[in-house]
């Protein structure tokens, strides 16, 4: 029989610890997960647990999560920001939960034109949240069953006995024990030993399935946060980004010649300069290459900017 097990990725936003409720605690860093499992089906949730003081806390968290729930407490420049950073990366799908009585119209002056504006708001109740969530995750369907796929690596390390071990998300197409993949942007080539989903072994594993997977020919040094393991012909790297620059409708300053910005794609924060922009067109020269698919966008940042550091987004 074939064991389908279906996985949501939920991001949590604008109020750190809110998750304690939902799930089970997991890995922490500077993003927090938890896990929740109800028979085959499991959501990893993940907060932003260094935001606002790092914008990439914020950046990989909302970049996670296929689903978002916008916790509101107060509307201010953290909550602003947050909103740009969900219009940037595109994520359409998502709840809004006002609390201290905060209204829909005092809301909508800040997701109008947004993404977010397209969001359901919802009244906090969080055994109704668990079960929306879990209905979810249940109704997603299986993914596709593609021999290539892509893995976006959040944590990694040695694990005694076993080697390297990294974690992330299938980002698209499937993976299988033993298969061979290039651990982008280097050209090592890493061999899976094995495939655990939510501590189970799994033979594959596929699109929006959390996985830890044990590798063999790699150490944990040639692999990083952002790393993309994948035995996809079509994945690309680049140090130059060029192309047109969509601004965020709050974006005042100008984008100019010499000016440090990063560029964030995935798990991908990689600083770089701006070398030249014109009316339609930017160039970024980044410090290491920067992996995509055609057709891809990733986000600029300016981590000097303030209130605002989520500048725009730039299609690969």
């Amino acid at each position: 029989m074939l064991h389908v097990m279906t996985n949501l990725n939920v991001a949590v936003l604008g109020c750190p610890g809110y998750s304690r409720e939902l799930g089970k605690k997991g890995t922490e860093s500077d993003i927090t997960l938890y896990n929740m499992k109800k028979g085959e089906t499991t959501v990893t949730i993940v907060e932003a647990s260094k935001y606002p003081e790092k914008l990439q806390s914020l950046f990989y968290a909302a970049g996670f999560g296929d689903f978002i729930i916008l916790v509101v407490d107060e509307i201010n420049a953290s909550f602003g920001e947050t909103v740009l950073m969900l219009d940037c990366l595109g994520k359409k799908e998502g709840i809004i939960i006002p609390r201290n009585y905060i209204t829909k119209e005092q809301l909508s002056r800040f997701i109008n034109g947004t993404v977010v504006e397209g969001y359901e708001i919802i009244e906090e109740n969080l055994p109704l949240l668990r079960e929306f969530i879990m209905g979810k995750a249940e109704a997603l369907v299986k993914g596709d069953d593609s021999p290539t796929g892509g893995v976006v690596v959040d944590h990694h390390f040695n694990v005694k006995g076993i080697g390297t071990v990294a974690l992330g998300v299938v980002r698209w197409g499937q993976i299988h024990r033993h298969d061979k993949l290039r651990a982008y942007p280097t050209e090592k080539i890493a061999q899976l030993r094995s495939i655990q989903r939510h501590d189970t072994d799994f033979e594959t594993a596929e699109a929006g399935n959390r996985v830890g997977l044990a590798l063999k020919n790699i150490e944990p040094s040639d692999i990083d946060r952002g790393t993309l393991l994948s035995n996809d012909e079509s994945v690309k790297q680049t140090t130059l980004i060029e192309g047109k620059l969509d601004l965020v409708k709050y974006w005042t300053k100008p984008v100019e010649k010499g000016m440090t910005i990063h560029i964030g794609k995935d798990m991908q924060f990689i600083a770089g300069a701006v070398e030249d922009s014109a009316e339609e067109t930017i160039r970024v020269n980044i410090q290491k290459p920067l992996t995509y698919r055609d057709g891809e966008n990733a986000t600029m940042l300016y981590l000097n900017g303030g209130n605002l550091r989520v500048v725009g987004s730039i299609k690969l």
